[in-house]
């Protein structure tokens, strides 16, 4: 879901200079209340909060973020804010998605797949080892995997065990060959694998995750100050090139004019996504920023709960649809940056079609569906995650709906009470979010899941998809998206746009963000 905090970050409505300074965001943000005593995660010891000055700036590099992790277990919750710290940063993949979508080899030197697409042999990097000292062996990986597999619910959330349930088994061969077999061909598995689904951990540490960290990568925390910041350091250990920075701060936020005070005064490095779209002309001076406008792979949605009595009807669904004008609440949350959405893709995805105009904006059209579904009177509760660009949104929503006789009452919800409540026990009727993770239609095929979806031909057709062949899988997954749009499944409002904000010095941020990590392995100061 909701995500990453992709990745992580959620913006405000339509609102001049002045009142950005009331916003709150899902991935970066404002002046923070230090919340107790710090904890320390990992390895011992302080670490600054404030960005280099300009005879170390080699050495610290400090990130604004939104949305403060509840655990450092990237896998735990449905949100992907401890993932925007440490994938790729403290925790590693067998592949990586790069910043043009393409798979590379990170811990796997190299993979083979079988003829029959059943089987992948992952080839090992015999150098990687763990922050521990021990090395990544095959063994090592099954574990992982095998953690996924047969996770409880309380255990690891099921947006990342979903993605193993194609797995039949793993084994290790030798201390550097992985095979796993899979119960019929997947287009989209190994893709998932190169994201959070896929992070390796120290099969030792497990147990711990919440609280420390157990990677193989180029960092691992160093100290967890909950309501301010996590600082990463440097795993001295590290198998592979060095990182550039000593340390690497993600400072928290909950007012996005504040982190941008912060940026100017320059005790910010970047803003990894910009919470105040309609700020950013204070960056304009190219001498002084680097602003970048690329894409995400999150779907700002408008969840609808199928289970609600009234959301079981189609029509009420469809005259929901046609209710928002979402190039509005484009303009109004992002100040016109992204993509408006007709289905759960976006223009990166290999099978991404503009299907904006199925239910498009249509109030009179609405309001006679509702007639026909026999609906006079109608109350729903809005439950949006409390977060700006979740927020602000609804308030649009609020409204658009109103002005075709459907009455919403807005209950914002802080993140522990939004997993709790929405995502957990589906109590709400609509919701807000963006949904980070990549090519993740395969949410709909779980009833379970918060928005309780359950359609044969939706589930027939993804999977007829993710089992067709590499050439067939985009026009057949086409199908599949075109059934969630016509079935009004969810209202998609818009791709969250990557508008990340850096030093002018500052260089090797990629322009479009294809995981769920800010990835700062890629970073350098000139």
């Amino acid at each position: 879901m909701a995500h990453q905090t992709r990745s992580v970050r959620r913006v405000a409505a339509r609102r001049s200079l002045a009142a950005l300074a009331a916003v709150v965001t899902f991935g970066l943000l404002t002046a923070c209340t230090p919340g107790g005593e710090p904890t320390s995660p990992g390895a011992s010891g302080s670490a600054s909060t404030t960005s280099t000055t300009t005879t170390s700036a080699a050495k610290t590099l400090t990130v604004g973020a939104s949305l403060e992790p509840q655990t450092l277990d990237p896998t735990k919750l449905a949100y992907v804010a401890a993932a925007q710290v440490e994938l790729f940063n403290v925790y590693e993949t067998l592949v990586k998605i790069d910043g043009d979508g393409r798979l590379q080899p990170l811990l796997a030197q190299r993979w083979e797949l079988s003829p029959d697409r059943l089987t992948y042999t992952f080839f090992l990097n015999p150098a990687a080892k763990f922050a521990s000292g021990k090395q990544v062996t095959a063994d090592a990986v099954v574990k992982n995997i095998d953690r996924l597999r047969t996770a409880t619910a309380d255990a690891v959330n099921s947006k990342y065990s979903t993605w193993m349930k194609v797995v039949s088994g793993a084994t290790a061969v030798d201390p550097t060959t992985v095979k796993v077999v899979l119960s019929r061909p997947s287009n989209t598995w190994l893709y998932a694998m190169g994201d959070t689904t896929g992070i390796i951990a120290d099969p030792d540490g497990f147990a711990d995750l919440a609280t420390k960290s157990a990677g193989s990568g180029p960092y691992q925390v160093k100290e967890w100050r909950r309501g301010d910041s996590i600082v990463l350091e440097r795993n001295p250990g590290y198998w592979g090139t060095q990182p550039r920075f000593d340390t690497v701060t993600f400072k928290y936020f909950t007012d996005p004019n504040a982190m941008n005070t912060a940026m100017l005064a320059g005790t910010l490095d970047i803003i990894s996504n910009e919470q105040a779209p309609d700020a950013l002309a204070q960056f304009a001076d190219p001498a002084a920023f680097t602003v970048l406008d690329g894409g995400t792979n999150g779907e700002v949605t408008l969840a609808l709960n199928n289970s609600s009595a009234a959301l079981k009807n189609v029509k009420v669904r469809q005259a929901i649809a046609m209710a928002i004008d979402k190039k509005k609440i484009l303009d109004d949350v992002e100040a016109g940056h992204g993509v408006v959405l007709g289905t759960m893709d976006v223009p990166t995805d290999p099978y991404y079609e503009d299907l904006s105009a199925v239910n498009s904006y249509d109030p009179e059209k609405a309001k006679a569906l509702l007639k026909e579904a026999g609906v006079a009177s109608l109350t729903l509760r809005l439950r949006p995650l409390a977060v700006p660009y979740a927020t602000a949104a609804a308030t649009d929503v609020a409204a658009m709906l109103k002005a075709v006789g459907i009455n919403v009452t807005v209950s914002v919800e802080q993140p522990g009470t939004w997993i709790d409540s929405v995502f957990l026990k589906a109590d709400y009727d609509l919701s807000i979010v963006s949904h980070a993770e990549a090519r993740d239609l395969n949410t709909y095929t779980n009833p379970q899941y918060y928005w309780r979806y359950t359609s044969a031909a939706f589930n027939a057709a993804w999977l007829a998809a993710d089992s067709a062949s590499p050439e067939e899988y985009p026009e057949a997954m086409k199908k599949a998206a075109r059934i969630l749009a016509d079935d009004a499944a969810s209202v998609w409002l818009y791709m969250m746009p990557n508008l990340v904000v850096s030093k002018a010095t500052v260089t090797g941020l990629p322009k479009n963000q294809t995981t769920d990590s800010f990835d700062v392995t890629t970073i350098t100061n000139r």
